[in-house]
């Protein structure tokens, strides 16, 4: 389906946009936003705010809207946490969010590595938020529990989708699974806000939406994302609609109703995007 021009970008080549690049590139680090092929990596990067992609840029899966690619990973680089944590300061970052690719050659899904990180970075910066965005660790909780109870605010994890275009679209995950993890982090760790996010526009009904996000809440949730699915290339799975406002409206109207803190809504919605901005209005919610 040809982009409808509401849904088009610049691509960022200003002097902020390159100066955060190269300090990924010092750094040795990857970025989500660069190998995903985020359509506001321009603001985010020009606002110098970035999502740290760790444990390597190859993923053992290969789900089929994601542009990330697949192969053998190579083994966790053990410096990797001091360098996201430097990386992090010299940013200046009030709110860091770190992501990762699976890692089921692990056997622990890289849950200690991602541990590390996080006290990486509250060692460096101790007043800012920090939140991870993880995958499923195969429905090892004990994984989970790992990185729950690490140093961190907002624990993310994505349903991407509903459950009748899993095997299509994350053919590898579990959407019972998936939602186990949210609810054992929620039910385990209170004190840590649980998110989680969808892609809309693959086939789904709004029907099938709006019971998602009743299954989310039902196991936890506080925060919901919801965003258009853009193809990153020819490769993954075409777009079968794009949604308008009007849509994005009933699912945040829906998500009121339910008793979320923060239903964030839009075409360009993603995990990560305005992360700081969408804590604040949960934690605003729910009084906190």
């Amino acid at each position: 389906m040809r982009k409808p021009d509401f849904l088009k970008r610049p691509v960022g080549k200003g002097e902020a946009v390159t100066g955060v690049k190269r300090l990924l590139r010092t750094g040795g680090l990857v970025t989500v936003c660069e190998e995903a092929r985020c359509p506001n990596l321009n603001e985010c990067f020009q606002r110098n705010t970035a999502t740290f992609m760790i444990l390597g840029k190859d993923c053992t899966r290969a789900c089929g809207f994601c542009a990330v690619g697949t192969a053998r990973p190579a083994p966790p680089s053990p410096d990797e946490p001091e360098r996201v944590a430097a990386a992090a300061a010299s940013l200046g970052l009030s709110h860091v969010v770190v992501t990762s690719v699976n890692r089921d050659d692990l056997p622990d899904g890289g849950s200690a590595h991602f541990r590390a990180v996080m006290e990486a970075l509250r060692a460096a910066l101790p007043e800012a938020a920090l939140e991870v965005l993880t995958p499923d660790f195969c429905g090892d909780l004990e994984a989970v529990r790992r990185v729950a109870s690490s140093p961190i605010d907002v624990f993310n994890h994505n349903i991407e989708t509903v459950p009748r275009l899993y095997a299509r679209v994350r053919p590898k995950a579990r959407y019972e699974r998936s939602l186990e993890v949210l609810h054992t982090v929620a039910t385990e760790f209170p004190e840590r806000v649980v998110k989680s996010g969808l892609m809309v526009g693959l086939g789904e009904t709004r029907a099938e939406v709006l019971t998602l996000m009743e299954d989310l809440r039902a196991h936890g949730v506080r925060i919901v994302t919801i965003g258009q699915y853009l193809r990153p290339s020819l490769v993954q799975v075409p777009v079968a609609e794009y949604l308008t406002e009007d849509a994005y409206a009933v699912f945040r109207e829906h998500g009121k109703s339910l008793g979320f803190d923060h239903v964030f809504a839009g075409p360009f919605v993603r995990s990560s995007y305005n992360a700081a901005e969408a804590l604040l209005h949960a934690r605003a919610g729910a009084g906190a």
